[in-house]
């Protein structure tokens, strides 16, 4: 089995399925999945993708992202996410990605809470299956991309800040990976709330790990809520109503049946509202009504929410749904630069993995697909320039007397094999770090220091 590649991704989701497709034609690439290949939250993605509709549109579109971020943004995060959208788009639809279009063959735009206009586009109410799957069916028939499984990212082969590769665990066998340039794009934190929207395998292992090797972080306290989420009393994902059902018109309502805020409010608002209503009405939900939606057809714009709850025995046409807020996004992550570049050398991340600072305190709707598709190139465009004249991984892999395998990953990078064999155990202690840097977060910002 190969373990030298020219570039190791972690992540099969819209940031690694585009960076890989960005990386030359003609490099080794290795991407791997703890899960299968479809178990990504890009997968569930349901409202849509933010687009700059034209130049006019910029300040609005700027304004709107650094309001729902309350101003913790940063600019020139946003400012790059926001002029290269258009050309990201142009190359999904040139994957195949397609979006809705009016009889003319435009393209048709929706809105969403805290946008200004509409200026997001959309597939019917899987937007991010439709992006992903077509990205993932592009990789495919790369013959210069590896595509594994079920493979978990143990930690990474680090000397003096400087990163060489992965260590993996695949079919209960440990064993390192090797190469000169590393993607982290293993997606967000939502495995380790009680509800989420997310897959429960995504546990933020990358941010654990990267406390070890004392990687920057930034923001970690900064978790959005989804205001409207199916409730159900099942363990299990909560299933997510898009917010774009808010911008088509359905509205929130409390036991007496009546309405009681303004749905397209920025979703961290929108929820404080929520809980406030669900304790004065002393119950675990209030309710979301489309019947007023008679514009078009629920069932045609919205099948896979519809299909959903009526299976859950609720006719959006006739009745309200019970919704709940529940974790569903992650703001913060690994602190990287505008070309997605970590505080350690050789070692970049995007995705719900990093922070770039274009969400600042909470996202605005719709752009987490846009964000991770730009940054995710923009990661693999600073690879591909590196890549024209760096070394091979052998040449820069560090030089340790061993006699072993095993006595190798220790000398050279203080990799002990046995720390790793019990597999649940250890990503329980990376699951504490997390929380633990969560909590420190939270206490700092609850003294009135800015981080």
């Amino acid at each position: 089995m190969d373990t030298y590649f020219d570039a190791i991704i972690v992540g099969t989701g819209v940031a690694g399925c585009f960076a890989a497709l960005t990386l030359p034609k003609d490099k080794k690439i290795l991407m791997l999945t703890k899960a299968g290949l479809e178990e990504s939250d890009s997968f569930l993605a349901q409202g849509g993708i933010c687009v700059l509709k034209d130049q006019e549109d910029f300040s609005g579109f700027f304004a709107d992202t650094l309001r729902a971020g309350h101003f913790e943004n940063r600019r020139e995060s946003v400012e790059i996410m926001i002029q290269s959208s258009r050309p990201v788009i142009e190359k999904l639809i040139d994957y195949g990605v397609d979006f809705a279009r009016d009889r003319e063959g435009n393209l048709l735009y929706t809105k969403e809470g805290a946008h200004s206009i509409p200026r997001i586009l959309y597939h019917d109410d899987i937007t991010g299956k439709e992006i992903t799957s077509k990205l993932l069916a592009a990789v495919k028939k790369q013959e210069n991309i590896t595509l594994w499984e079920h493979t978990t990212m143990m930690d990474l082969l680090a000397k003096d800040n400087h990163c060489y590769g992965i260590l993996v665990k695949k079919s209960g066998e440990l064993f390192p990976l090797y190469a000169p340039y590393t993607l982290l794009a293993t997606g967000g934190i939502g495995g380790i709330y009680e509800n989420t929207t997310n897959f429960s395998h995504l546990t933020g292992d990358a941010l654990g790990i990267a406390l070890r090797h004392n990687i920057a972080l930034e923001h970690v306290n900064y978790v959005q809520i989804h205001p409207t989420t199916l409730y159900e009393t099942t363990p299990g994902r909560r299933f997510l109503i898009s917010e774009s059902v808010r911008g088509e018109g359905a509205i929130l309502i409390n036991k007496a049946g009546k309405r009681f805020v303004n749905e397209l409010l920025p979703r961290d608002i929108l929820t404080k509202e929520i809980y406030k209503q669900m304790k004065m009405d002393d119950m675990p939900y209030v309710r979301l009504s489309m019947m007023n939606i008679t514009h078009f057809d629920i069932q045609k714009r919205f099948p896979t929410i519809y299909t959903y709850c009526r299976q859950a025995g609720y006719d959006l046409l006739k009745e309200p749904i019970p919704v709940v807020p529940s974790q569903h996004y992650f703001m913060g992550g690994i602190h990287v630069d505008k070309n997605s570049k970590t505080s350690m050398e050789h070692l970049w991340a995007a995705g719900e993995t990093s922070c770039n600072g274009v969400h600042g305190a909470n996202r605005l709707a719709s752009n987490s697909l846009l964000e991770s598709l730009v940054f995710a190139e923009r990661a693999a465009q600073e690879i591909t320039r590196l890549m024209q004249t760096a070394s091979s991984i052998i040449d820069l892999l560090p030089l340790s007397c061993h006699s072993s395998h095993a006595e190798y990953l220790r000398n050279t990078f203080s990799v002990n094999l046995s720390d790793y064999q019990d597999e649940t155990a250890y990503a329980k202690h990376l699951k504490q770090m997390i929380w633990s840097e969560i909590d420190r977060e939270n206490k700092i910002r609850k003294d009135g220091n800015k981080i």
